[in-house]
């Protein structure tokens, strides 16, 4: 057994993570070995090694925040779940690792069917997109405004959108980008700049946008704001700019624009179990259609966790990095 574990934090994310052989005791009643298959590595995950993450595990710890597992063993009084049975590690379980023990009721059970790797982005982006679409009551035909939209997230969303009838606009910083956005179902795709709202109204014909999903911060903001219909809403996930929101006085007051936060981790805490498999439900389902799927850049084994991290922490990648703990995912 093996896994990726670290011991303190620092400013380069590969330097303070090392795989290192493990054991795990008996299982105890109510406990379940998993075999994990695949488990990717967020922005989050690199954040966490940085430090610079809202929600810091104690150390040392096990990176890791998602993944899909098979079951091997059932400690005692374990009565949903069987050996072969391919599951959801609870989020935030230490994940890089080739086996973990769990307590059952936090296993989420997976179909039969559909790719490992994909299931195993199950977690965070997939429901990140999903959550964002229903910050606001937007009927089918509507426009959906985003950054970053070559993202993992930004990939979900616009599959996600179409499937209800929504349309999209897609910002990218680069032009680069620009076709795999497309290649997504991205409606519009524009890159950022100064006169961004302008060509926004254009391309959608003047109709009204309600929704911008922000996930770069700093000026990007605001030039969000400037291509919403008055009384419009941004919704700010993440900072990828470094920098804070940044929204006008115009934007704010005399245009009536909302700029509200989203963090999943406090969706987690809030939402009640039910609602909370179900949206894993759902979206699982929509993985094993293929109906959703992200692009993956490359996959690695724990043994190579400093390059698969270093990978993850470098820009201009083509998809996500995906560890495979225990070899080809099946």
């Amino acid at each position: 057994m093996q896994h990726a574990r670290y011991t303190h934090r620092g400013p380069v994310p590969q330097d303070v993570i090392e795989a290192a052989n493990f054991e795990l005791p008996p299982l105890a009643a109510g406990e379940v070995l998993v075999e994990v298959i695949a488990a990717p590595i967020n922005p989050s995950d690199v954040l966490t090694l940085t430090g610079d993450y809202g929600s810091l595990p104690p150390l040392p710890a096990i990176g890791g925040n998602e993944g899909v597992g098979r079951v091997l063993e059932v400690g005692a009084g374990v009565t949903h779940l069987s050996p072969g049975q391919r599951v959801l590690l609870p989020v935030g379980s230490g994940t890089w690792t080739t086996h973990l023990t769990s307590d059952a009721r936090l296993l989420v059970p997976l179909p039969a069917a559909g790719d490992a790797v994909q299931l195993s982005m199950l977690a965070v982006n997939p429901p990140t997109a999903a959550l964002l679409l229903r910050e606001v009551d937007l009927q089918p035909g509507e426009w959906v405004l985003q950054n970053a939209a070559n993202s993992a997230v930004g990939g979900y969303l616009i599959q996600l959108a179409r499937e209800r009838g929504l349309r999209t606009v897609n910002i990218v910083r680069r032009e680069d980008a620009v076709d795999a956005v497309r290649a997504d179902g991205g409606d519009v795709v524009l890159v950022d700049g100064d006169d961004l709202a302008a060509r926004v109204r254009a391309e959608t014909q003047g109709e009204r946008v309600r929704l911008a999903v922000d996930a770069v911060g700093g000026g990007a903001t605001e030039r969000l704001a400037q291509a919403l219909a008055p009384g419009g809403t941004v919704i700010n996930y993440g900072a990828m700019s470094g920098e804070p929101c940044a929204m006008s006085p115009a934007s704010l007051i005399f245009r009536g624009i909302s700029l509200r936060g989203f963090w999943l981790a406090r969706w987690f805490k809030t939402a009640k179990p039910d609602a909370r498999n179900a949206l894993f439900a759902e979206l699982a389902m929509q993985i094993a259609r293929g109906v959703l799927h992200a692009r993956v850049d490359a996959t690695y084994a724990i043994a190579d966790i400093k390059q698969a991290v270093a990978a993850a922490a470098s820009g201009g990648r083509a998809g996500k990095v995906v560890l495979l703990p225990n070899g080809p995912a099946a």
